[in-house]
């Protein structure tokens, strides 16, 4: 399994419309993704900031995704987020609600 963690610097008194946008329009084109599996977002309205996590089922997935439908996804963030949104890629190493053990990193 692996994840996305995505980095964003919102523009100020933002953070509801990003929800809104998230829960509308950026979660419905998760849940069509071959491989997505979950995702989480992290919001602190004190510091305009916010971090997604996406899941997916193998890299590849993750990859496809961020080649053809994250552009899509940033256009729909455009009007709330400052700057480029910082993405970084890792193999999940531990999960207690995906039932994923440290050892089954790099399996």
């Amino acid at each position: 399994m692996y994840s996305r963690n995505v980095s964003f610097k919102l523009k100020a008194k933002s953070t509801a419309e990003f929800t809104k946008i998230l829960e509308g329009e950026v979660i419905p084109l998760l849940r069509r993704q071959r491989g997505f599996d979950d995702a989480i977002s992290f919001i602190a309205p004190e510091r305009n900031e916010a971090v997604t996590i996406s899941l997916w089922n193998k890299k590849e997935d993750a990859e496809t995704y961020n080649q053809k439908t994250y552009p899509e996804i940033l256009r729909a963030l455009a009007r709330v987020i400052e700057g480029t949104p910082k993405v970084e890629t890792f193999e999940v190493g531990n999960s207690t609600s995906h039932q994923i053990a440290a050892s089954a990193v790099g399996s």
